[in-house]
């Protein structure tokens, strides 16, 4: 094969616990995640000399996206070829509809779909295990991007347990014009927390997730999951952009059963019924100006779909 496309899918965090920050900065993490209708497409051709290649939706700023080496798709060739040996160069197209530092996963997106596209385009045939190695080197939400469907994440987000989900769950999303920074969304939470130190309970060393929304996920039942949808990481991300309140807001104003920041933010996920409720959200808040998909989950994770 000369050229392989691998389409892989966004992700929402439906239950987010961080831990106290350790010593070495690390945050311990209890999530669950689920793969959403929200794809970045990744197409690998062998080439003489490597290339990126950027097409992004129209709410996308290109600008936005590292290139060269600084892309994580780029990276995770390095990953790869260390691993395996293999030289030469690709040129990379990626095809961008996940918001770039939204908290849905965009790079690790474009990181696991270039793991498969590789191993598929070189035929090194490596195995789920060893392309989740791989992925976990790159980024703690890569092995998710590469699992996709629904899974209880601990650790750092990357040790991996599927979850059962019955039916499918109906998201709105909207989007921000301006990324949040993940790095600067945990520090925020460390300052948080320090300055609630009377107020709220110590953080814990291993944060656990919260059985009831297994619970709703295997019930499929939207109206129990909205009750239990829960994020560590949302108050400071409201701190440093007091704009999503008034998001979260009008869409539980307009008819969600819940709203909850995606990750480190800033993109907000609101829960429905169903498809049509899905619609007539996307329809209110579009009247508001803010910029908004419609979406389903749970999805499969990264797959070949051409080549």
């Amino acid at each position: 094969m000369s050229t392989v496309s691998v389409r892989a899918a966004a992700k929402i965090n439906l239950h987010l616990g961080v831990g106290a920050v350790r010593d070495d900065g690390f945050h311990p993490l209890d999530t669950v995640y689920q793969a959403i209708s929200l794809y970045d497409d990744v197409t690998l051709t062998g080439a003489v000399v490597p290339s990126l290649e950027l097409e992004c939706a129209d709410y996308i700023d290109a600008g936005d996206v590292p290139i060269g080496g600084g892309n994580i798709a780029f990276r995770a060739l390095e990953v790869i070829r260390a691993r395996t040996g293999r030289h030469g160069h690709e040129a990379v197209e990626i095809l961008k509809s996940i918001p770039v530092a939204g908290g849905m996963a965009g790079g690790s997106a474009d990181a696991a779909a270039t793991l498969l596209a590789c191993d598929h385009l070189w035929g090194t045939g490596l195995g789920r295990e060893e392309l989740h190695s791989l992925a976990a080197e790159l980024g703690a939400d890569v092995p998710f991007a590469l699992m996709g469907g629904t899974a209880v994440g601990t650790g750092r987000g990357d040790a991996l347990s599927p979850a059962l989900a019955q039916g499918t769950f109906h998201w709105v999303l909207a989007l921000s014009e301006a990324g949040l920074s993940t790095p600067e969304v945990y520090a925020e939470l460390d300052r948080h927390r320090e300055r609630h130190v009377n107020d709220i309970a110590p953080a814990p060393e291993q944060p656990t997730v919260d059985i009831e929304v297994l619970q709703a996920l295997r019930a499929g039942d939207p109206h129990q999951l909205a009750e239990y949808l829960h994020n560590d990481l949302q108050a400071p991300a409201l701190h440093l952009e007091p704009g999503l309140a008034r998001t979260l807001e009008a869409g539980e104003k307009a008819g969600a059963l819940a709203g909850i920041v995606s990750g480190s933010g800033p993109t907000v996920a609101f829960l429905v019924a169903d498809a049509d409720a899905a619609l007539e959200l996307q329809v209110e808040l579009s009247a508001g100006r803010h910029t908004v998909i419609r979406a389903t989950g749970p999805v499969h994770g990264a797959r070949v779909v051409a080549g």
